[in-house]
């Protein structure tokens, strides 16, 4: 019986083995990097997105164009899932995780076709890993002030004009030290930094402001739109007449009946707004909506109110004030509030924002401005990397020379591991040391250069000056000191996209058996089940 059944599954699946499978998953890799490759380095080419509707983007950024990408293979949807880890992890260098892996899997392709089994290169490959990530820590530095936005206005390389790279990145670094030094955590999210977009202006006019801003204006224009320290209470919930659980109607049986009813509601709620005065709440930020006959109530009591407020906007504003979220009335205490320095309404391009500044916490947002749409999104884009980059070097300030001279420093060393590796995994290492240098020529092609021309000559260069800090400036096509260039990465960032990159390649190595259902996943038949269980 389980005999027949084996043989009946099979009849309804493709299956793809050995060799085959291989290396059409290399082929699926190659493809989606070969869709990226083009955007990698200052030089890099944008791409223009398309969607079903008809929408149109034009960006650098190589995750964006993944995400976007209708891509049904599951080889390359394990690599953009590569892609999305780098771009959560480091916020950078998610094209070169793409093309590394595929680099990596193309070299071990070669070797599988002259008889090389997959473990081996598996093992290799875990070798190698290890070896390059103990020799970034050799060839780090730790930076400085300076560094910092040099270092971030590398990552935005190709991503923005020159002109407003270093406004950004000037941008993101002060952002990113100021909610270093005022969080109480070890590390910091980039999230925990707002960021909005005004149309109108140049981008080179975004700039930070210490406090909360949203595009709100107060429930009630008649409290004030100036308050100057207070008591904060953020309601996750709304501020309206308790319903009931289950469904229910009510029988209208005598007069008087219905208005009673409501003066009882009206009073449920008098006694909730007579709840969060009581604790001494100056202002009131409403997660949802608030009961039209709770708005004199507040006003009577002197509440400024706030209502729709995004989630992610309580989070930041109870952070800045050191207030607690609550979600029910009851449970409110004076310790659930937090304090505020002052709130204040502004408008902005005929916009009413309010602006709430806390007295803890990192309170503080970043308004990104543009002169259209397009330029608005990818403004906003490039800052999200910015912001990311920035904040990961507050909290570790190690860094590594771009420009490809850490791949290029980091293969002449695997090669020299290599020769000290008896078994077949010398192989490997070999491949892997060779994959390594798929970045700089990348970033030599972009530039309109010979790929294997640039990767002879800096290799030669580093090794006769004893220099791993030598590497190819693609403005001015020659070789330099990467630090004294400023073309400087994260060690972070490097880190990130091998372990990816490796893991990956090792994942797709170990797939010897590929099996695809023929038919679509069809409702069971549960009547049929049920009757083969009767008899």
């Amino acid at each position: 019986m389980a005999s027949r059944e084996h043989e009946r599954i099979l009849q309804d699946t493709e299956r793809e083995q050995g060799n085959t499978a291989f290396r059409n998953n290399v082929k699926a890799a190659l493809a989606l990097a070969n869709a990226v490759r083009s955007t990698l380095g200052p030089h890099g080419l944008d791409k223009m997105l398309i969607s079903d509707v008809g929408d149109v983007q034009v960006t650098n950024d190589g995750v964006t164009v993944l995400e976007a990408a209708k891509v049904e293979h599951p080889t390359a949807r394990m690599l953009i899932d590569t892609s999305t880890a780098q771009d959560t992890e480091a916020h950078d260098g998610t094209t070169s995780a793409i093309v590394l892996t595929a680099e990596l899997l193309l070299n071990a392709l070669d070797w599988i076709d002259r008889g090389i089994h997959p473990s081996v290169l598996t093992k290799g490959y875990g070798m190698s890993l290890d070896y390059a990530l103990s020799e970034i820590e050799s060839i780090s530095r730790t930076s400085d002030e300076d560094d910092l936005i040099r270092v971030v206005e590398t990552s935005l390389s190709g991503k923005i004009s020159e002109d407003t790279r270093t406004s950004l990145s000037q941008l993101a670094v002060e952002a990113a030290k100021i909610a270093y030094k005022r969080s109480n955590r070890e590390s910091i999210d980039p999230n925990d930094i707002k960021r909005i977009t005004i149309r109108g202006g140049r981008v080179s006019d975004s700039e930070r402001i210490d406090g909360i801003i949203m595009r709100k204006t107060r429930l009630d224009s008649q409290t004030s739109d100036k308050l100057t320290a207070g008591k904060v209470l953020i309601l996750d919930g709304g501020l309206d007449p308790k319903e009931l659980s289950l469904d229910a109607s009510i029988r209208i049986t005598e007069p008087g009946m219905l208005a009673r009813f409501i003066e009882r509601q009206k009073k449920e709620l008098q006694d909730r707004v007579q709840t969060i005065a009581d604790v001494g709440t100056n202002l009131l930020i409403v997660r949802d909506g608030v009961n039209d006959d709770a708005i004199p109530m507040l006003r009577k009591a002197g509440i400024v109110t706030y209502r729709r407020v995004e989630r992610d906007d309580l989070e930041l504003i109870a952070r800045a004030c050191g207030a607690s979220i609550i979600r029910d009335t009851r449970a409110i205490d004076s310790d659930c509030l937090g304090d505020f320095e002052s709130i204040k309404e502004e408008s902005w391009e005929s916009v009413d924002h309010v602006r709430i500044n806390g007295s803890v916490g990192s309170g503080q947002t970043v308004i990104i401005r543009g002169s259209t749409q397009s330029i608005l999104e990818e403004t906003m884009r490039a800052f999200d990397d910015a912001i990311g980059v920035a904040c990961g070097l507050v909290q570790d300030s190690s860094i590594l020379p771009g420009g490809g001279a850490i791949q290029i420093a980091l293969a002449r060393r695997l090669r020299s591991f290599s020769t000290t590796v008896p078994g077949r995994e010398q192989l490997a290492i070999e491949a892997y040391a060779a994959a390594m240098e798929c970045i700089p020529r990348a970033l030599s092609e972009n530039a309109g250069l010979d790929g294997l021309d640039r990767i002879l000559e800096i290799t030669a260069v580093q090794a006769s000056n004893d220099n791993d800090w030598l590497g190819l400036d693609v403005t001015d096509r020659s070789i330099y000191d990467m630090y004294e260039r400023g073309i400087l990465e994260p060690v972070r960032t490097t880190r990130q996209a091998l372990i990816g990159a490796t893991e990956s390649a090792i994942s797709v190595l170990r797939i010897g058996d590929i099996l695809w259902a023929k038919q679509d996943p069809q409702t069971p038949d549960w009547q049929s089940e049920l009757n083969q269980e009767d008899d």
